[in-house]
């Protein structure tokens, strides 16, 4: 089938399917492609454009990744982002050097609306900068387009050659007219029809699913958040009984969700999902023991999470696949979204062991993200409050507790989580915050109670704001309500006298706590 295309060459940039889904989101079809493809394969498919993404490289370093010449002398519009932005300018004989000032964060950048880029954009906006190097001089045929205080090239093009080059990120929420940037370069430069939607995706996925599995035996790792539900429920719906859903319960879930998730997906509930609880606490505990660092802890549930799956398959019989709730959060993190560098380890991805005891595993989510998710959820008619659940990691509270985890410390953070989400709800903010939790610090120190001195624990507080998941901005919340929460926490959840609230922004945090 004929249909217009975008390719997205990827150089390791963090935000390479963030880009995607930015044109997604403007009805154009885009693919992933590394920077390593060759060029033959690229003409081939025949794009109406490029975008160049970021990158952690210097262009001019000896081993960076790079492309050749060629790229930019076949007649299809190219649209440069920070890296790409220098590599595009370092090709073509501009000259791209270390940066007297690093930009990072928020910067106002004046930009020229003559261009066909800025057309619609004011001539004074603010857009999401991180670099070291910057473009001291653009390479013959460019013309300046777009400047900041520290940055004499921001942006540039070559309007004849349809070249387009930012030194800053459209694709992050952060920059504010990055959608209309992005929709100029498809629209006005690549001459776009927009005629991509994504309504059809869960239709296409379970027939995919069925013929992938055809007569095989699946089983789902379900953990009852919102990505392995979703999960779960188109597998249910692409091969009915040969799929069974196994649920572990690691000790590490919110207060009471072991009992809640059973309640919806067990045989009592709604949905025929061939239903396995597995209590395995003391497991999980005894694993865990003694072990501080947060990526070997992830590693550690994760490995875990395999064996119990094994465990139970065997006890099943043959069975071919694995079936998970991963999405590209998840997968970028990891390290395993094409070209980019690993953050963290998942325990559905970057943190299985070397050893599967499955012939295949399938993602059907691995490459939306989480608000996409959802409308795939709605689509298959899973109810509001299941699809709107507030997001838990895979390795839960393991990863909300700095330091050992400890089953007293578990119930610590368990109470001070609920006593937050009460309150939440109660002030009427549960849908109108990203993502919300409490995690348990590893800091100890003096307080006061009841005329006595303590020495105890200190509760964080998290809440953000993401459409994402890959950039996030701190909530604002009241007052009165946070005074509320910490009170109850210091005064209903023993061995914790402080409470803080995290007003860290995604990046350069993350937003679990760890």
């Amino acid at each position: 089938m004929n249909r217009e295309k975008i390719l997205v060459i990827d150089f390791g940039g963090q935000y390479n399917q963030l880009v995607a889904r930015r044109v997604r989101e403007c009805s154009v079809y885009c693919e992933i492609y590394s920077y390593k493809t060759d060029l033959e394969k690229i003409k081939a498919m025949a794009p109406q454009g490029i975008i160049l993404t970021g990158g952690p490289d210097s262009c001019y370093a000896e081993g960076a990744a790079s492309c050749s010449r060629e790229l930019f002398d076949m007649g299809i519009p190219v649209l440069g982002l920070c890296y790409g932005a220098q590599l595009m300018m370092h090709v073509l004989g501009g000259r791209v050097t270390k940066a007297p000032v690093r930009e990072y964060g928020k910067i106002e950048v004046d930009v020229d609306r003559s261009s066909r880029l800025f057309g619609n954009v004011s001539e004074k906006t603010v857009c999401w900068m991180s670099h070291n190097d910057y473009i001291e001089k653009t390479a013959p045929g460019f013309r300046v387009i777009g400047r900041t205080a520290d940055c004499p090239a921001a942006a540039a093009e070559w309007e004849e050659k349809q070249l387009y080059a930012v030194q800053f990120h459209p694709e992050v929420l952060h920059t504010q007219e990055g959608t209309k940037i992005i929709h100029n370069f498809l629209y006005e430069i690549c001459r776009c029809q927009g005629t991509w939607k994504m309504d059809a995706f869960a239709e296409n996925s379970i027939e995919a699913i069925r013929e992938k599995v055809g007569s095989g035996k699946v089983l789902c790792a379900l953990s009852g958040g919102v990505d392995s539900s979703v999960a779960a429920v188109m597998l249910s719906k692409a091969v009915g009984e040969q799929l069974t859903c196994v649920f572990v319960d690691h000790g590490l879930l919110r207060k009471d969700e072991g009992d809640q998730v059973e309640e919806v997906f067990g045989p009592n509930g709604p949905y025929n999902l061939n239903f396995i609880r597995v209590n395995a606490q003391e497991r999980f505990y005894e694993r865990l023991k003694g072990v501080e660092e947060p990526e070997q802890k992830r590693k550690i549930i994760g490995e875990e999470f395999i064996r119990v799956f094994e465990e139970e398959a065997k006890k099943i019989g043959a069975v071919d696949f694995l079936v998970q709730g991963t999405i590209y959060p998840d997968v970028v993190e990891s390290g395993l979204g094409g070209e980019s560098a690993v953050i963290k380890s998942h325990h559905n991805v970057g943190g299985l062991p070397d050893y599967v005891d499955f012939k295949e595993i399938i993602e059907p989510l691995r490459n939306l993200f989480k608000d996409e998710v959802r409308r795939v959820g709605l689509e298959l008619g899973i109810p509001e409050k299941l699809v709107y659940r507030q997001p838990f990691p895979g390795p839960g509270l393991g990863i909300r507790i700095i330091g050992e985890v400890t089953p007293e410390k578990v119930m610590m953070v368990q109470e001070a989580d609920a006593i937050y989400r009460e309150e939440i709800a109660r002030a009427g903010l549960d849908r109108k915050i990203g993502q919300y939790f409490a995690a348990l610090t590893n800091m100890r120190s003096v307080g006061v109670m009841g005329d006595e001195r303590t020495y105890d624990y200190a509760v964080a507080l998290r809440a953000v704001n993401t459409i994402d998941f890959m950039t996030a901005e701190t909530a604002e919340i009241p007052w009165d309500v946070l005074g509320k929460v910490a009170s109850r926490i210091v005064n209903e959840v023993r061995n914790v006298n402080r409470v803080f609230y995290d007003i860290s922004q995604k990046p350069p945090a993350t937003i679990e706590f760890e």
